[in-house]
């Protein structure tokens, strides 16, 4: 295996084993002789939507707000802010040894009445939408054993976690439900079009997953991580959150207890019967993957859910609250802001992103939030009259989609909260200098094993190939450049935004993150260090459709 050329040949080439660097030119990166300086580099990303005249994309790129179709519910749905917010049980331990907490979960189907007097049935962690937060310690490892009761296989992945390979839930690294044997459709070991995973690690009925949690403090999500099925078993209910804490945080003296809030969002739509409706081209999961042909850009439901509750409404004080927001839509964006009955808008102050507390606090009017990032936020409600509602609406969303909950000022309280100035020094302090090597990487549609998809520099997932290879503790700027929007993930590490469309960051993308959203024809830079463990680890888009699609590559770290 040999390493990656510093800076790779062809358009937004992946290198690894194999000698692949440059590949991605096949999908037409230097058509029309466009130069790759002029294609990729910083602002170059609308030439590159130009030259590979794939119109597909076009079109969809002039609906800059979304990318999806939207899926309407054929119950009636019931009128905004009359549900009560619910707050997801915190799991306990069953046991400590060592100095590391055990958990178990299982997951399994159940139904539940998301909609008031409409029962729908659900695959569950721990039997409830979402699954139970774990709460855990900076430094303290937990060990979680999930069981597999489910019709189907599942992975778990913990979405932000530093994790060693072996539990980061790889997609063929698969929980077999008692009495099934391996197969096609993503099950032992197979996958993105039946192709064989020889490094996958199959297990039946449960797996131990083990997270050393030596990271930051933040907000993590654990959800289903299943070869060309994640967006169905996660639209279906397998997700949860996960929340790291440490001394220096606790003593930070933010508002917490009652007013700190974990709001995981999800749009969702329901079938006649009360299930939920998805377009899938195999509906029991099992073997052909893949959504019907208006969904393939991503599947959007028009039912707002936070916390599993449709449009939910919380009794608040008139004080500081700090809100965790974690986007687990499958494709929706948000443009969150907040509002008050008179039409003000009130602050939201930024005090954390994907993988933890920023160096100072940033505030914002709106807030744009793709699938899979988290935001942590202060929103003081102080100087809302008793009897005030403040809405939490998204200005990307029209009709019911507009609203996504509200807070109704109860009372007068106490407040002894603050935030300060200065939130944490722990942050990396990167420089470009620092980069052994730059690598640029276009997400896009292209050919799939199974015909039309979405792509990574020309090639569609394959768990067999090796795509990025670096070495532990190697610092690398990424250069990335999409066609529509695409929420880019990476595994293990977090990094820093340093670029968009040739200008600064944008306000949103300080601190350390783990997720950067890419509007229609827009090229960053991000750039990171591959610390923590070695193993193979994936990067991908967190639209779950496109995900699904082939839209994942390898990162081998050794």
């Amino acid at each position: 295996m040999r390493e990656p050329d510093e800076r790779m040949a062809g358009s937004g080439g992946m290198a690894g084993s194999g000698g692949r660097a440059g590949s991605g030119s096949r999908a037409g990166g230097r058509a029309g002789g466009l130069s790759r300086r002029r294609v990729l580099g910083i602002g170059g990303s609308l030439g590159l939507m130009a030259v590979t005249a794939l119109s597909a994309s076009a079109a969809l790129a002039r609906h800059p707000s979304f990318t999806g179709a939207e899926l309407r519910s054929a119950v009636p749905l019931p009128p905004p802010f009359q549900v009560p917010l619910p707050i997801p049980a915190v799991l306990k331990p069953i046991g400590t040894s060592g100095g590391a907490d055990r958990y178990t979960m299982t997951q399994r189907e159940t139904s539940a009445e998301i909609l008031p007097g409409v029962r729908t049935p659900l695959w569950t962690y721990e039997g409830t939408f979402p699954g139970p937060t774990i709460e855990s310690r900076r430094g303290r490892a937990i060990t979680v054993t999930h069981r597999n009761e489910l019709p189907v296989p599942t992975v778990v992945h913990l979405h932000g976690g530093r994790t060693p390979a072996a539990s980061d839930g790889y997609p063929t690294d698969l929980v077999l439900p008692e009495g099934q044997h391996g197969g096609h459709g993503g099950h032992g070991g197979h996958g993105a079009g039946g192709m064989h995973d020889p490094r996958a690690v199959v297990t039946r009925l449960t797996r131990d997953y083990t997270f050393p949690l030596e990271q930051r403090p933040t907000l993590l999500w654990y959800h289903d991580h299943r070869m060309d099925f994640t967006g169905p078993a996660i639209w279906r209910g397998l997700a949860g959150m996960h929340i790291v804490r440490d001394d220096a945080e606790d003593a930070l003296g933010l508002p917490s207890g009652p007013r700190e809030l974990p709001l995981m969002i999800a749009d969702r739509s329901f079938a006649a019967d009360g299930s939920l409706a998805y377009p899938a081209l195999d509906p029991t999961l099992r073997e052909r993957p893949g959504v019907r042909e208006p969904y393939v850009a991503g599947v959007l439901g028009d039912v707002i859910l936070v916390n599993g509750a449709p449009w939910p409404v919380h009794e608040a004080d008139a004080a500081r609250y700090r809100l965790r927001v974690l986007n687990a839509s499958n494709a929706r964006h948000y443009e969150l802001e907040a509002v008050t009955g008179d039409g003000r808008r009130l602050d939201l102050v930024q005090i954390g992103a994907d993988q933890g507390l920023l160096a100072a606090p940033v505030t914002h009017r709106v807030l744009p939030i793709a699938p899979a990032e988290r935001y942590d936020l202060i929103v003081d409600f102080s100087g809302v009259p008793i009897g005030g509602l403040v809405r939490i609406v998204n200005r990307l969303g029209s009709g019911r989609t507009r609203d996504v909950l509200a807070f109704r000022i109860a009372r007068r309280a106490a407040d002894d909260s603050r935030v300060p100035r200065t939130l944490s020094t722990d942050l990396p302090a990167w420089r470009r200098s620092d980069a052994v090597r730059v690598r640029d990487l276009s997400f896009r549609t292209g050919q799939t094993h199974g015909g039309r998809g979405w792509v990574i520099s020309g090639l569609p997932f394959d768990p067999a190939r090796a795509d990025v290879t670096t070495r532990l503790g190697d610092v690398e700027v990424w250069r990335l450049v999409a066609d529509v929007h695409h929420p880019i993930h990476l595994h293990l590490v977090g990094f820093r935004v340093l670029s968009r469309g040739g200008g600064p960051p944008l306000p949103h993308d300080a601190g350390l993150k783990d997720t950067v959203s890419l509007r229609p024809g827009e090229a960053a830079e991000i750039i990171t260090r591959f610390d923590g463990y070695r193993g193979r680890y994936l990067f991908h888009c967190h639209n779950a459709e496109h995900e699904d699609m082939a839209m994942m590559a390898n990162l081998e770290i050794t």
